[in-house]
């Protein structure tokens, strides 16, 4: 055997029984171990924090456990084991402020926590227990979002979710949401569905959105709810507070959300 063909068996046998570098999964399922060994341990970590609430916001908890889902479940659990607020955190009510909720999707948990700032003193701001998705999901889990709470308000929306729905069932299913909704005795806000860019690889339009909010705001107008016209607001600040490509919007557009939320919530309780 030639010296140069010593030398790389002998660095190729070096290389085979070298460590991996630390923390460096060898494996699929190696990785998929270290996952299952963080996620017992932000479990135990999240049983232990629960062990110090109140009955009440213990019973929250066991809400948002049976709602939030497989993504924002683990993301909830992480922030509240981490000390930090969010926007499904419990709320316990000041008996002398009108009681508001929160129906809508990921934009809508974006600007709940804007909401709470720019009403504090002035309503306690409840957010359903889940990212409410479509028209079709809402006829489902609907009196499970209500809860056994006596709204004043409820502010709600639907559209992103069912950029695809067709038009028929989708004007179909927000009426009987509304209808539901009325039998609270609230007063009722409709959002208006904010903008979403074209996209084709995601089978989506800026046009079907348009369309779903006139649809709905005609549905509004003959129940008499009131509108908080998002699209109309938020259009002309899309180029700096949107993020690009993409539906959702950046610190900044979830605060400008948040107080228009708020300045139209204001407006109806007063």
């Amino acid at each position: 055997m030639t010296p140069w063909l010593v030398l790389i068996v002998l660095l190729a046998a070096a290389w085979n029984t070298a460590p991996q570098a630390q923390g460096e999964p060898t494996n699929g399922a190696e990785a998929a171990a270290k996952k299952a060994d963080a996620d017992k341990i932000l479990d135990e970590q999240y049983a232990a924090w629960m062990i110090t609430l109140s009955p009440a916001q213990q019973a929250w908890e066991q809400v948002l456990q049976e709602n939030l889902g497989s993504f924002y479940l683990p993301i909830h659990k992480r922030e509240k084991v981490a000390g930090r607020s969010n926007a499904w955190d419990f709320i316990q009510d000041d008996p002398k402020l009108p009681r508001v909720l929160l129906i809508g999707d990921s934009v809508s948990r974006g600007y709940t926590q804007s909401v709470r700032m720019a009403l504090a003193g002035k309503a306690n701001v409840h957010r359903a227990p889940a990212n409410c998705g479509p028209t079709s999901l809402a006829v489902r889990k609907l009196d499970v979002w209500l809860g056994d709470g006596d709204w004043d308000l409820i502010h709600f929306n639907f559209g992103i979710h069912d950029r695809n729905t067709p038009i028929t069932e989708y004007g179909e299913r927000l009426e009987l949401l509304v209808e539901r909704m009325k039998q609270t005795g609230a007063e009722l806000v409709w959002a208006s569905t904010t903008p979403i860019p074209d996209d084709p690889t995601k089978n989506q339009t800026a046009a079907a959105i348009v369309e779903r909010n006139d649809v709905a705001a005609m549905l509004m107008r003959k129940h008499g709810v009131t509108i908080d016209d998002l699209f109309t607001a938020i259009t002309p600040h899309l180029a700096e507070m949107q993020n690009l490509n993409d539906v959702h919007f950046n610190s900044d557009g979830y605060v400008f959300l948040g107080q228009q939320v708020a300045r139209v919530i204001g407006e109806v309780l007063e």
